[in-house]
C-alpha cells in the first residue's frame, strides 16, 4: 500500500503553508508523520514541484520525488508519480495540508477498498457539528445513497433542508433553532484511495462540466460513472487552508505538548 502526498509551494490563500512552522517543524513532517501510523500504509511519498519543499521532507528522512510544475490538480501529480508501480498497486491520496490526519481514518478507507475488488475509489467523510461549517463554500459536502456511495459533493448546503428553512425564514436560522438539523450534513475529508488502473484513467479523463462548477475533482469521477464508497470517520479533521486555519490548528498543537 503506498501513500502519496501531493504538495505545491503556492496556495491561493496561504502560500506556502506546508512549510510553516507547527509545534517546531514543517505542517507537512507532521502530515507525514501521522500518514505514517496507518497500519496498512508501507511506502509514504511526497510528490512535489518545489526544491524547497523537497529538501524539507528528505531532510527529515522522508521520501520526495519532483513532479511536473503544470498539474492542474493533486490528483494528476499524484498519478505522475504511480505511474511506474505495479498495475495492481492500491494508491493512499493524502492531503498536505492535514497535520491533524486520523491514521485510523486512512485504515478505514483502505479497508473500504480492500473489503471489495470492484471498489474503484473510495474516501470518507464525517458528521458537520458546526452550523457555521453548513453554509461555509470551503467545506464541502457530500449526500451518500444507502449502499454507502457518493451521490453528490457540493460546496452548497446538501441535502437543503427545505420545510426547516421555510419554518424559520432561512438556513441560518433553521441551524440556529433546531440543534439536530446539523447532524444532517456530512462534511468530505480529502482523503482517497484508488486502485492504479482507474487513478490513471481518472486522471486522464479531461475535467467535467461540473467539476469546473464546483472545482471538485471528485465529480470528474462521478460523471465517469464511478461509484465512489465512503467511510464515515470520527470528528476532528482540520484541513489548512486560511491563515485563521493555521492559527486554529497550531492553538490545537501547542495546546497538546
Amino acid at each position: 500500500m503506498i501513500a502519496i502526498i501531493p504538495a505545491r509551494y503556492e496556495s491561493v490563500r496561504l502560500e506556502g503553508k506546508l512549510l510553516l512552522p507547527l509545534a517546531g517543524k514543517a505542517l507537512i513532517l507532521h502530515t507525514l508523520e501521522q500518514a505514517s501510523r496507518s497500519t496498512h500504509v508501507g511506502r509514504i511519498l511526497v510528490a512535489t514541484d518545489d526544491k524547497r519543499i523537497a529538501e524539507v521532507v528528505e531532510g527529515a528522512g522522508y521520501e520526495a520525488i519532483m513532479t511536473a510544475s503544470d498539474h492542474e490538480s493533486g490528483t494528476d501529480r499524484i498519478a505522475e508519480a504511480a505511474s511506474t508501480f505495479d498495475d495492481d498497486s492500491i494508491i493512499v491520496n493524502v492531503q498536505a495540508d492535514e497535520p491533524l490526519i486520523d491514521p485510523v481514518a486512512i485504515d478505514l478507507v483502505v479497508e473500504a477498498m480492500l473489503s471489495d475488488p470492484e471498489i474503484l475509489m473510495s474516501t470518507c467523510c464525517e458528521v458537520i457539528t458546526d452550523p457555521s461549517d453548513v453554509t461555509d463554500p470551503n467545506v464541502v459536502k457530500v449526500v451518500i445513497d444507502k449502499q454507502g456511495f457518493a451521490r453528490y459533493f457540493s460546496r452548497s448546503p446538501i441535502p437543503f433542508p427545505r420545510d426547516a428553512v421555510a419554518k424559520h425564514g432561512s438556513l441560518e436560522a433553521a441551524l440556529n433553532n433546531e440543534d439536530k438539523l446539523v447532524l444532517g450534513f456530512r462534511k468530505h475529508l480529502g482523503l482517497y484511495v484508488y486502485r492504479k488502473g482507474f487513478l490513471m484513467r481518472f486522471a486522464g479523463t479531461a475535467r467535467s462540466e461540473l467539476e469546473r462548477t464546483e472545482m471538485l475533482e471528485q465529480l470528474r469521477a462521478l460523471d465517469m460513472g464511478a461509484g465512489i464508497k465512503i467511510v464515515e470517520t470520527k470528528p476532528g479533521s482540520m484541513g489548512v487552508d486560511t491563515r485563521a486555519d493555521y492559527d486554529a490548528v497550531k492553538a490545537i498543537m501547542e495546546a497538546a505538548v
